[in-house]
């Protein structure tokens, strides 16, 4: 039987809190499935585990503000409308986007502690409901890594002292989920800040044309140097995350931004081509 349709009987089983049932869906085999599933969730947390608790929030609500932002002022700019257009647009989708952006990362992030939860609750359902399946994955799992029959056995018996324990091990090794102790609210906040802040870089010398007459060329031109370093910076700052080499990620990043605003500058063009006839 396939590892997803086992886990799925396991959950109707606790679903309907059948130990019968339970015990069927064990007895299919323990086949361990933390190798594949716990790379990539480790990954997707590894900000956790460093304890950057909210680093990666802030650095890519930044970089998606930025982009987003610039190309907004580059597809404008390629129309040929005036500083008020871009700073309209530029405006309205900074704060219309950003508030999208932290919402979903708000709820992301609840739904992803909400299922861990669920299956939590399960696992520990399971250990105090069909030991004997559990103790056999858990077997399983030890022999998959190299153990043998003696060290599968023998680490089996001490996770197994501890139900806490027990379930936190099968949680990581079984299906491959860690928990995440970040405030879903917070990561929110910080999408939102993160966003609205470097988002603002592109539209900063537009504002300052509200004050001081600024060219269209000039004002479009620091625009670019601005969005610029600010995009070399966050892909730089992207490193505290993913551990690349600070040049390589500010560069890729540069280069990313650039061809979304290339993009826009393009798709601007030729809108203003287009309603010419």
């Amino acid at each position: 039987m396939g590892i997803s349709k086992r886990v799925d009987e396991a959950r109707a089983a606790f679903a309907k809190r059948d130990p019968e049932a339970a015990r069927k869906a064990h007895s299919h085999g323990a086949h361990p499935h933390g190798g594949h599933s716990h790379g990539s969730h480790e990954g997707d947390h590894s900000h956790s585990a460093t304890g950057s608790r909210y680093i990666g929030e802030f650095v890519y609500g930044g970089l998606d503000g930025i982009i987003t932002t610039f190309a907004v002022v580059s597809g404008v700019v390629g129309a040929k409308l005036n500083a008020g257009i871009i700073l309209v647009l530029g405006l309205a989708n900074l704060l219309a986007d950003g508030f999208s952006m932290a919402t979903g990362a708000f709820l992301s992030a609840r739904s992803e502690q909400e299922n861990y939860n669920r299956e939590r609750e399960r696992e520990m359902w399971e250990v105090e409901n069909v030991p004997e399946g559990e103790l056999a994955e858990l077997r399983e799992i030890y022999l998959h890594k190299g153990h043998t029959e003696q060290e599968a056995e023998q680490l089996t018996q001490i996770v197994s002292r501890q139900k806490e324990h027990w379930v936190d091990v099968m949680m990581v090794d079984e299906l491959g989920m860690m928990r995440d102790d970040r405030n879903p609210l917070l990561n929110g906040v910080a999408t939102l800040v993160a966003f609205i802040t470097a988002g603002a870089v592109p539209l900063l010398v537009y504002l300052v044309g509200l004050a001081v007459p600024i060219a269209p060329g000039t004002a479009f031109a620091a625009s670019v140097g601005l969005s610029a370093l600010a995009l070399f910076g966050l892909g730089a700052a992207k490193v505290l995350v993913t551990r690349q080499n600070v040049f390589k990620s500010g560069a890729e990043m540069l280069l990313i931004g650039g061809l979304a605003a290339v993009v826009a500058y393009g798709v601007g063009s030729l809108l203003r081509g287009l309603g010419g006839h």
